[in-house]
């Protein structure tokens, strides 16, 4: 309960972060394109420089008193109303923008944005099942405010309908890729939908197959791979026979470098899927590893049939060749590696080796020039005992 309150704060913190944002944005911005006709009078523009002056410099009441001058030969001018509401709401007097929004959108339903600051507004009041309908309505206009789903899955959150708020959340990450606040809520809200499965998966068996794999799966995306191991034996000791497990089991192995037990679950992995190129791509690299480069060949071979467009398996393969020297192959394959991937450094560390054996000095140095230029920028270092698990879709 801690772990969701503390969350809970966390995202009031940021949602409301936001909010302030949005609306001193909303009051410093918009003014010269967004006067309808009836503000075309000098008197009234005039007024309405005034108060951006007067919001810019955060004194609001000054700038409502103006607001309220303009009203005053302007009384249903929708444009008055709606930033006369907005300085309410930014000094959180959201009952009285409520009826200043609601006054536009009696004459003007689709006012641009003003469902949106009409929710943000029920939002501030909790009102959050007419915070939804302000938003679901403001969805629907021309050119909606880019921050209302985001405000959408806020208030679908608090009226628990945490699907429907992912739903919102995965479109605003969609149309906006790189808003961080977005992405949190987004994590937040799959990271509690996690946890409640849990705690349900435990209150029905806390030693059950299904929490053992999940906790397996939960301990190897933290990088905690023993633990994962111990879930992992867990959930196969439930069921023997079950599918799916072998294969992260293994990978959790190969990450603590303990290859003997990794090549078996692997082998098992084969059992289940013989074309599997994931396994096939782990068994190559553990046979490469023990410098068994025909053994390590076959299996990357068939992990390239699987998934040919993998430059680590290229990489892999290019490596087997130069161990049985054969030396051309191992250039076809370095080279089709660093085309798929042209900012890995290692396909020209081992391009560099096989020129020098070939007698071609010159084009040993441009590689090996290569690799120390990738190398600096990704702040890597190549090593040839260092192998990688496929990048894409492993």
């Amino acid at each position: 309960m801690r772990k969701e309150n503390a969350h809970k704060l966390a995202s009031d913190r940021v949602a409301w972060s936001s909010f302030a944002l949005i609306v001193t944005m909303a009051l410093l911005e918009w003014f010269a394109g967004m006067l309808s006709p009836g503000l075309a009078q000098q008197g009234i523009t005039d007024l309405f420089q005034q108060a951006r002056v007067d919001e810019r410099e955060q004194n609001y009441a000054a700038a409502e008193s103006v607001y309220r001058k303009a009203l005053a030969s302007h009384p249903d001018n929708p444009e008055a109303l709606k930033r006369l509401g907005i300085v309410e709401q930014t000094e959180l007097k959201f009952n009285d923008s409520v009826e200043l929004f609601k006054r536009v959108l009696r004459e003007h339903p689709n006012y641009q944005q003003v469902n949106f600051f009409l929710g943000l507004s029920y939002y501030g009041l909790h009102n959050f099942n007419d915070a939804i309908a302000s938003f679901q309505d403001e969805l629907k206009t021309p050119a909606p405010h880019p921050a209302t789903r985001y405000y959408l899955a806020l208030a679908l959150e608090a009226e628990g309908r945490a699907e429907d708020a992912i739903v919102q959340l995965d479109q605003a990450a969609a149309q906006n890729p790189n808003k961080a606040t977005v992405l949190y809520e987004l994590a937040r809200l799959h990271m509690n939908a996690s946890f409640q499965a849990i705690k349900r998966l435990r209150k029905l068996d806390p030693d059950s197959f299904q929490l053992h794999a999940l906790m397996g799966e939960l301990y190897a995306d933290e990088g905690h791979y023993q633990a994962a191991i111990e879930e992992y034996q867990a959930a196969l000791r439930k069921q023997p026979d079950a599918t799916g497990i072998h294969y992260p089991l293994g990978v959790a192995y190969w990450m603590l470098r303990q290859f003997e037990p990794s090549e078996k679950e692997f082998l098992l992995t084969l059992k289940e899927s013989p074309n599997d190129p994931r396994a096939n791509f782990y068994l190559g690299d553990i046979a490469l590893v023990q410098q068994q480069f025909s053994k390590a060949r076959d299996y990357l071979k068939r992990a390239e049939t699987g998934q040919p467009q993998t430059a680590q398996t290229h990489i892999l393969l290019g490596r087997c060749y130069i161990g049985l020297n054969e030396l051309q192959p191992a250039k076809a394959e370095l080279l089709l590696a660093a085309r798929l991937d042209p900012a890995d450094p290692h396909s020209h560390y081992f391009l560099s080796q096989v020129y020098r054996k070939l007698r071609q000095p010159a084009d040993s140095q441009r590689e090996l020039d290569l690799f120390n230029k990738l190398s600096s920028s990704r702040n890597t270092h190549g090593s040839e005992g260092v192998s990688h698990p496929p990048e894409t879709n492993p």
